[in-house]
């Protein structure tokens, strides 16, 4: 796509209509967001979490718009695999999180038991790609709504849909990184594992009684 396609008042309304879409998806604390605040809180590998969940967001995001999302719409069992995978991973998250709440004592605190930076991107990796609510955030909504686009103006709509994404998990984990000295406390770790398995479950429960 020429530049000057990309900096036309379409493209640039394409562009905003994206990073709004992919805002306002991202925001909602799902078990990706929920790892990299994790990690920025306990300081630990912030930055290639950031990364590993930033340029899996633009491959997905791009794997959507160009196509793959409008297939798995036009799917009825895929989307089926997609919203019951995405409730049964989602639910098992919660139960690990309210078993971190209900144990403080398990490595809450965040100085203790540190992970190696392996065992950090493995779970990052997990949590992408072994998800399926990530792929029907990224891939199936948020691709299926830059296949709509013009073809001339669906780079514009991902290249806001990723601005929106580097934006995000940038300030969730070094943020959180900035704010951890003051968050080192286990009554800390047990408000937010509690709220965290709350929100997964409550994600889960939703995939399961809505249907797609």
């Amino acid at each position: 796509m020429p530049a000057s396609a990309l900096a036309s008042p379409a493209a640039t309304a394409v562009f905003a209509q994206g990073w709004a879409m992919g805002a306002g998806l991202i925001l909602a604390i799902g078990a990706q967001n929920a790892l990299v605040l994790r990690q920025g809180l306990r300081r630990e590998h912030v930055g290639a979490v950031v990364a590993v969940c930033t340029l899996s967001d633009w491959l997905l995001i791009a794997l959507g718009v160009f196509g793959l999302g409008t297939l798995i719409q036009a799917s009825p069992m895929l989307l089926q695999v997609f919203r019951f995978g995405g409730a049964a991973f989602l639910l098992a998250y919660a139960v690990l999180a309210a078993r971190r709440a209900w144990r403080p004592s398990a490595g809450l605190q965040a100085g203790s038991h540190p992970a190696t930076l392996g065992a950090t991107l493995s779970a990052a990796f997990a949590f992408t790609y072994l998800n399926p609510h990530v792929y029907l955030d990224t891939v199936v909504l948020l691709g299926g709504l830059g296949a709509r686009q013009p073809p001339q103006l669906r780079a514009a709509f991902a290249i806001g849909a990723g601005l929106a994404s580097v934006m995000w998990f940038g300030l969730l984990g070094f943020g959180a990184a900035a704010a951890a000295p003051r968050l080192r406390h286990a009554r800390t770790w047990q408000i937010i594992d509690t709220g965290v398995a709350l929100l997964m479950a409550t994600l889960g429960l939703q995939l399961l009684l809505q249907p797609l």
